[in-house]
């Protein structure tokens, strides 16, 4: 595997060093958005059969301390990885499959972030999630006959 040179620079300026297994995660989450740590797991095994479930697990925590990746986390839902950090933007759950997809805020910078009454706390983040069902879901299945 030769990493991706965007990854080795993205590692290196988080203050990381650069190894195998973290280069195969940060692929893993940019090419599976939104998946869950075995799906990850998953991908990461396919370019390092050997790497351990722990070893990406303690990746998963060290890119996302760092600030390379986002985990977030839906009511009812397990966790969820992405590689879209930085900036203000939301997302959109189906109830009936679970689809996650990314919701650009439609009203600027970070309208969320201006709460009526915090009680003494300094907001620095604010999730917002909107439930829903996807196109997927919601088109009707075409009755079948047997033949």
């Amino acid at each position: 595997m030769s990493p991706t040179p965007g990854y080795v620079a993205q590692l290196r300026g988080a203050g990381l060093r650069v190894t195998r297994p973290r280069v195969a995660v940060l692929e893993a989450v940019h090419g599976h958005p939104h998946s869950d740590t075995d799906t990850i797991f998953g991908a990461v095994r396919t370019v390092l059969p050997d790497v351990s479930r722990q070893a990406v697990y303690g990746v998963l925590h060290a890119l996302t301390a760092a600030g390379l990746i986002r985990c977030i986390q839906p009511a009812g839902f397990i966790a969820r990885y992405e590689s879209r950090v930085g900036d203000n933007h939301h997302h959109v759950v189906c109830r009936v499959c679970g689809a996650i997809e990314d919701v650009d805020c439609a009203v600027g910078q970070a309208p969320c972030l201006t709460a009526s009454d915090p009680n003494g706390f300094v907001v620095d983040e604010a999730e917002v999630v909107y439930w829903g069902t996807c196109a997927v879901c919601s088109t009707p299945q075409v009755a079948r006959s047997d033949p």
